[in-house]
C-alpha cells in the first residue's frame, strides 16, 4: 500500500509541471539567488586577481618588504649591477608642498615593461626637478605641462623648483598624482632610500638573477618573485571580497530561510485543494505515515526541480553577463564552472523542502477518511490556533522582551569611553529572532484586528473591498503564512533605512565639524594669513562664496585655581571660527548647553575636552596660553569636537586677551557653482589668490566630503539590496499563494461572476486581495523593524540620533503593497477568464 500510495502521489505531481514549478517557486529564486551568489564571489575574486595587483606583469623579482627598513641606494646600485639584471627600478613615493597645493611625487619609469603610466601629453621626465602630472591634478592645481613651481618634501629643508613636463593616465587618479624616474626622486628629494626594488632579468636568467641579488642584499630583505607578490596582492584583495561575501552570505541565508517559510505556506495551500483525495486514501487504506512519506517524497521532487531549474538560470546568467559587460568596457572575469557547489544547492534546495513540507504534510495527513464523503474537494482551512501554538507564542514574547531588556542595560551611558557592542549586538538580534518566531506562531490571531484598521478605507468603497477584505480575513493563518515573510523583508529593509538615516546624522555632523566648507587654507604653525590673500579671496566671488577666515591656538591651557585641568599637557587647540556664517555649522547639535548662549566669555568646549577636563555646561573655568589668562563659562558641550578638530571654541574677544595672533591663520570657503567644474573653479581661484605666498597650503574638503558620502551610500544601497532578496521572495509567495487559492476558488468565482460581478471587478478585487498581504506584512514589519532599529542605533554606541525617515517608511509601505499587488494580477486575469458556467460546475 505504501508503494501504491506514493507512486500515486509523485507520478500526478510529475504529470503537472506547471503545478510542480509553482508550489517550489520559492525554492527556485533561493536557489537562483544562492547559486548567484556563488558564482557573483567567484567572478569578484577572480577581477581581483586578474586587475587589483600594483606590480607591472613585467617585474620578475621584487626586493623588500614594507615591514622592513628601506633599501638603501648602495643597495640599489648593487642590484642594478648583478649581470643578468634588464632593469631595476627603486619604488619610493613622498608628500610634496607645492604653491598652495600638496602632490604625491611617485618614482615610475614611466615606459617600458616595468611602468604603470602612460604618458598621454608633453614628455616624460628626465632630470631632478621634473614631473607628470595626472589629468585631474592638471585641473585641480593647474600644473599644466611647462608649469613651473616649488616644491618641498622627502628631506628637502628649502623649497627647490618643479617643472612640469607631462600627463600621464594613471591607475586611480586623486587630484594629486606626480610621476618621476627614481633617480630624479631621489636627487630632487635628497632620499637615503626606496621602499622597494622591482626587477626585470634577462630571458631565461630568472633564477641565476636571483640568487646573485639575495646575496648581494642584507639577509632581512626578501627576494620574492613578482609572480608571488601580485598573488599575496590579489589575494589580499581576494579577502576582502571573501570577507564581503561572508555578510552577503547571512543576508541571503535570511532569504532562504524565508522561501522555507513560503513554500511551507504553499504547501498547504496544496495539499488542502486535495483532501478529498487524501481522505479517500484513507479510506482505501493508507496510514497516516502513508500518507506523510508519499506527501515527503513530492516535496523531495519539487525541491529537486526547482533547485536544478534554479541553479541552471544562475549559471546561465553568470557565465553570458561577464562578456556583455566585457562589450561595454568594464574589466570583468568570467567565472568557472563550480559544479561542486552546484550539486550543493540543488541537494540544499531537495533538503529545504522536506523540512519545510513535513508540517503540512503532518497536518494533511490527520484528515479523516470522512472527509471523502464531502462534496467539496476543498477542506476549509482552521482560523484559530491550538493551545500549544499559544503557549509557545506566549513564551516566545517573554523571551524577546527578557532579552531586550538586557541588551538595554549594556548599551552606553553619556560619555562612557570604553564600550563592545557585540555582545549589545547578539542580544538584540536574539530579541529579534524571538520577536519574529513570535510573530509566526501569533500571526493568525493578529490578522482580524489588523485588517480591522487597514481594511477599513476598502470596506467603504464598497461591495468590492469588502469582497477583497473577507477573501483574507476568513483564511487568517494563510493569510498570517504570507504576511510574515513580507513582514520579514519589511523589518530588515526599515531597520536599514532608519540604520542609514541615523548613521547620515553622524555622518553629516562629523564632516560638518572636519570639513565645514570646500575648501580650507592654512598656514603653517607660526604664521599667519596675509590680508592681501583674504581680499583676493573675497574678491573671486564668481568661483568662491562664503570666506570665513578664523585664528586657530594650539597650545590653550584649561585652569581652575591656578590648576590644570584635563590631561593634554601642550593644551588644547582654540578657534575662533564664526559658527553663523557657514550653512554646515549653523545647526550644530550640542550634548548640554546652547550654541545661542557662546560669546565674550563664555567657551564651546568638545565632548572629548570637557571629558578629560571634568566641566559641564556652566561650569567657570579659566584660558590661559602665553601667561596670558582669561576667566570664561561653559556655555555649550559639542557631542564630539569642535570645528577644523579644534578642542575649544572661544569668542574673538577672548583670544586677543590670551595672546592669540592679531592675524588670521587660515580660511574656510564655499564653491560658488556645483559640480565638478565649479570644484575646479574654486580651487583655481584660491590659487590665484594664495600666489607665491609662502607657508599656505589650500586643502579641497570637499572631497573628502565626498568620498565620505560615497562609502555610506554605499553601503546603504549595497545593504538594502541585499535585504531586498527577502521580499523578492517573500512577492514570489504572494504570487504563488494566489495563483494557487485562485484554483481553489474557482467555483467561489464563477458564483460571484453568475451573481453580476464583472471580469474587471473579480480582477480588481482578487489584486487587492495580493496587495492586502503586502499591507498586512509591511504593518507587521514596521512594528518590528522600527524600534529594533532604533535599539541597534544605541546599541552601536555612536551617538547617533533616533532618526525616523517617515517619508522613505512610507514609501518602503506603498512599495510592499504595490508590489505584492502586482504579484496577483496575473492569477487575477487567469480567474477572470473562468466562464462562470463552467466554473459552477467545478466541485469546490
Amino acid at each position: 500500500m505504501r508503494a501504491t500510495v506514493l507512486r500515486t502521489q509523485v507520478s500526478a505531481a510529475a504529470r503537472r509541471p506547471g503545478r510542480l514549478i509553482l508550489t517550489g517557486l520559492a525554492i527556485l529564486v533561493a536557489s537562483f539567488v544562492v547559486f548567484g551568489t556563488v558564482l557573483a564571489q567567484d567572478i569578484t575574486e577572480r577581477t581581483a586577481r586578474d586587475n587589483l595587483s600594483g606590480t607591472p606583469a613585467g617585474t620578475d623579482l621584487v626586493i623588500g618588504d614594507p615591514e622592513q627598513p628601506p633599501l638603501a641606494l648602495t643597495e640599489l646600485r648593487d642590484v642594478r649591477a648583478v649581470p643578468g639584471v634588464a632593469e631595476a627600478v627603486g619604488r619610493v613615493a613622498i608628500g610634496v608642498s607645492v604653491a598652495g597645493g600638496y602632490v604625491n611625487l611617485e618614482a615610475d619609469p614611466g615606459v617600458g615593461p616595468l611602468a604603470t603610466v602612460r604618458l598621454v601629453q608633453g614628455r616624460y621626465p628626465e632630470r631632478p626637478g621634473e614631473v607628470a602630472v595626472s589629468p585631474r591634478t592638471v585641473e585641480r592645481l593647474g600644473l599644466t605641462v611647462g608649469t613651473v613651481t616649488t616644491g618641498t618634501g622627502g628631506d628637502l629643508s628649502t623649497g627647490a623648483p618643479l617643472t612640469v613636463t607631462g600627463v600621464v593616465d594613471t591607475p586611480v587618479d586623486g587630484g594629486t598624482n606626480a610621476y618621476a624616474p627614481d633617480d630624479a626622486v631621489i636627487a630632487w628629494g635628497h632620499l637615503s632610500g626606496v621602499e622597494r626594488i622591482d626587477l626585470r632579468a634577462a630571458p631565461g636568467a630568472v633564477q641565476a638573477v636571483r640568487q646573485r641579488v639575495s646575496a648581494a642584499v642584507p639577509a632581512d630583505q626578501p627576494v620574492r618573485s613578482g609572480a608571488e607578490v601580485r598573488d599575496a596582492e590579489a589575494d589580499a584583495a581576494a579577502e576582502q571580497v571573501g570577507k564581503l561575501f561572508a555578510l552577503v552570505g547571512m543576508f541571503v541565508a535570511i532569504a532562504v530561510a524565508a522561501a522555507a517559510l513560503v513554500v511551507t505556506s504553499t504547501f498547504r495551500i496544496v495539499f488542502a485543494q486535495r483532501m478529498q483525495h487524501l481522505a479517500l486514501l484513507r479510506a482505501v487504506g493508507a496510514g497516516r505515515s502513508t500518507l506523510v512519506g508519499a506527501l515527503t517524497a513530492e516535496g523531495a521532487l519539487t525541491g529537486l526541480v526547482a533547485g536544478v531549474v534554479g541553479v541552471a538560470a544562475a549559471l546561465a546568467v553568470g557565465q553570458a553577463l561577464p562578456p556583455i559587460l566585457r562589450a561595454f568596457g568594464a574589466v570583468v572575469s568570467s567565472p568557472g564552472l563550480p559544479l561542486g557547489a552546484a550539486v550543493a544547492v540543488v541537494l540544499g534546495a531537495v533538503v529545504l523542502t522536506v523540512v519545510a513540507v513535513l508540517a503540512p504534510a503532518f497536518s494533511a495527513a490527520r484528515v479523516s477518511p470522512l472527509e471523502a464523503l464531502r462534496a467539496a474537494s476543498v477542506t476549509a482551512g482552521r482560523r484559530g490556533i491550538g493551545a500549544s501554538r499559544l503557549v509557545s507564542g506566549a513564551l516566545l514574547i517573554i523571551g524577546a522582551l527578557l532579552a531586550g531588556v538586557a541588551a538595554v542595560r549594556r548599551m552606553p551611558t553619556p560619555g562612557q569611553e570604553s564600550y563592545d557592542p557585540t555582545t549589545g549586538l547578539l542580544l538584540l538580534v536574539a530579541s529579534g529572532a524571538l520577536a519574529f518566531l513570535a510573530l509566526v506562531a501569533l500571526g493568525p490571531l493578529l490578522v482580524r484586528p489588523v485588517l480591522a484598521v487597514a481594511g477599513w478605507p476598502l470596506r467603504q468603497l464598497g461591495a468590492l473591498g469588502r469582497l477583497a477584505v473577507g477573501g483574507i480575513g476568513g483564511t487568517p493563518r494563510r493569510a498570517s503564512a504570507v504576511s510574515v515573510v513580507v513582514a520579514l523583508g519589511v523589518t530588515l529593509i526599515s531597520g536599514v533605512v532608519i540604520g542609514g538615516a541615523s548613521m547620515r546624522v553622524v555622518a553629516d555632523r562629523d564632516m560638518a565639524l572636519s570639513a565645514p566648507a570646500d575648501y580650507e587654507v592654512a598656514a603653517e604653525a607660526g604664521t599667519t594669513l596675509p590680508v592681501a590673500v583674504l581680499a583676493r579671496a573675497r574678491a573671486e566671488s564668481g568661483a568662491l562664496t562664503r570666506v570665513v577666515p578664523y585664528r586657530m591656538v594650539n597650545d590653550v591651557a584649561l585652569l581652575r585655581g591656578g590648576e590644570r585641568l584635563g590631561g593634554a599637557e601642550a593644551g588644547y587647540s582654540t578657534t575662533d571660527l564664526d559658527l553663523s556664517a557657514l550653512p554646515t555649522l549653523a545647526d550644530l547639535a550640542v550634548a548640554q548647553g546652547s550654541l545661542a548662549d557662546r560669546g565674550p566669555g563664555r567657551v564651546v568646549l568638545g565632548d572629548w575636552v570637557a571629558r578629560t577636563a571634568g566641566l559641564r555646561a556652566g561650569d567657570t573655568l579659566t584660558l590661559g596660553h602665553d601667561r596670558s589668562t582669561v576667566d570664561v563659562r561653559v556655555a555649550a558641550i559639542l557631542p564630539d569636537r569642535g570645528p577644523l578638530y579644534a578642542g575649544i571654541l572661544a569668542d574673538r574677544a577672548d583670544l586677543d586677551r590670551i595672546g592669540g595672533p592679531t592675524a588670521y591663520t587660515g580660511l574656510l570657503a564655499d564653491a560658488a557653482r556645483a559640480g565638478e567644474d565649479g570644484r575646479t573653479a574654486g580651487v583655481r581661484a584660491l590659487r590665484q589668490a594664495v600666489g607665491t605666498t609662502a607657508g599656505l597650503h589650500i586643502s579641497v574638503l570637499a572631497d573628502e566630503r565626498d568620498r565620505n558620502d560615497a562609502v555610506l551610500n554605499a553601503l546603504v544601497w549595497i545593504t538594502a539590496g541585499l535585504v531586498s532578496l527577502t521580499v523578492l521572495i517573500a512577492v514570489v509567495g504572494v504570487g504563488s499563494t494566489t495563483a494557487l487559492s485562485v484554483v481553489e476558488r474557482v467555483r467561489e468565482s464563477g458564483l460571484l461572476r453568475a451573481v453580476g460581478l464583472s471580469r474587471t471587478g473579480l480582477r480588481a478585487m482578487l489584486t487587492v486581495e495580493s496587495g492586502l498581504y503586502g499591507v498586512l506584512g509591511a504593518t507587521f514589519g514596521l512594528l518590528l523593524g522600527v524600534p529594533y532599529a532604533w535599539l541597534a542605533v544605541r546599541a552601536l554606541g555612536l551617538n547617533a540620533p533616533l532618526s525616523l525617515p517617515v517619508l522613505p517608511l512610507v514609501g518602503l509601505f506603498a512599495a510592499l503593497v504595490g508590489l505584492t499587488a502586482l504579484a496577483g494580477v496575473l492569477p487575477a486575469r487567469r480567474a477572470s477568464r473562468v466562464s462562470p458556467v463552467t466554473a459552477l460546475g467545478v466541485e469546490g
